[in-house]
């Protein structure tokens, strides 16, 4: 059993819509613990983009992708659900897969049904594997969970809609079929229109998530009240933190080529408008001062005494 797992299934039974900003790294996810969110969610696309460089095309591997979670979570007060992709291999490798995640203490995961390579389930070219197969590693999934964490939450996705000759019945079905394997959330990726979001949310026997993307992908822009009165129980916003941090960076550094100075005061200005008292504040090193203070030496504090440099107590 995870503290992160209870917690997250806590949230699932509470009323209304769970919202979960999407982060890259542990930096995102303490601004949006700090912001104060019930839970907050891992996305792959931003998190091979930052950690590799690459697009989420397939690039990135299971120990980068856990090392990632691992590490948000650690930083971040609340559940984190992470992103699986495809479990990295058949369903013996999914096997391992859950028990990675498991040990980094996350809240729970998503593993979907496409081919390998994988790919952002809003680009085209994307593939799946036969349904029998899919339901397969789900039930390998959810066996893993019972085994090694029981409250570790377990999303199911199909990428289904996504495909050449996709529809949306064949995305129900499938969803409906991992639930029935051991799933605890089913995700259908990619639904076109809000009817079918409400079809889904009628159709589906089970909790749901739904992937809000925006203008990065084919599904529609909804209001939440409405998610929530389809039978939406999950809101990811899985590439909010990417690309803000695309958009506000190269804004930031196009200051920069022209007049560095001055846009470096702009940036102080602006950071100094938020609810920290500094960087330092933030990022915890009264946390630092305090664990010295308790463990180390007394003649260890000397080193503070007329030193230069802003006070991180």
């Amino acid at each position: 059993m995870t503290d992160s797992g209870a917690a997250l299934r806590e949230h699932l039974d509470g009323d209304g819509l769970l919202v979960c900003p999407g982060v890259h790294d542990p930096l995102t996810a303490a601004v949006a613990d700090a912001v104060g969110f019930d839970t907050i969610y891992m996305t792959g696309y931003g998190t091979s983009l930052s950690k590799i460089g690459y697009p989420d095309a397939g690039f990135i591997t299971m120990p980068e992708m856990i090392d990632n979670a691992a590490n948000i979570q650690e930083r971040i007060s609340v559940p984190l659900i992470a992103d699986a992709d495809n479990g990295y291999g058949n369903a013996t490798n999914v096997i391992r897969t859950v028990r990675e995640y498991i040990k980094a203490g996350v809240g729970g995961i998503h593993i979907e049904d496409q081919t390998f390579p994988k790919r952002c389930g809003h680009t085209k070219g994307r593939q799946v594997i036969p349904r029998e197969e899919a339901v397969g590693k789900i039930a390998a999934a959810a066996d893993t969970r019972d085994e090694r964490g029981e409250e570790f939450v377990l999303i199911a996705r199909t990428d289904a809609r996504g495909t050449g000759d996709g529809s949306v019945d064949e995305a129900i079905g499938r969803v409906n079929d991992f639930l029935d394997a051991g799933a605890d959330v089913a995700f259908v990726e990619g639904p076109t229109d809000e009817d079918e979001l409400r079809r889904i949310g009628r159709e589906v026997d089970g909790r749901l998530v739904y992937n809000f993307v925006g203008d990065l992908g084919s599904s529609p822009y909804v209001d939440l009240p409405a998610l929530d009165d389809w039978g939406f129980d999950i809101v990811l916003f899985p590439i909010a933190a990417t690309l803000s941090t695309i958009a506000n960076v190269y804004a930031d550094f196009s200051a920069f080529a022209a007049d560095p100075v001055a846009a470096m005061r702009r940036i102080d200005d602006e950071f100094n408008e938020q609810p920290f008292e500094s960087l330092h504040e933030f990022s915890g090193f009264p946390d630092v001062v305090e664990w010295e203070e308790q463990y180390l030496p007394d003649e260890e504090q000397e080193k503070y005494d007329g030193s230069l440099g802003d006070d991180v107590a």
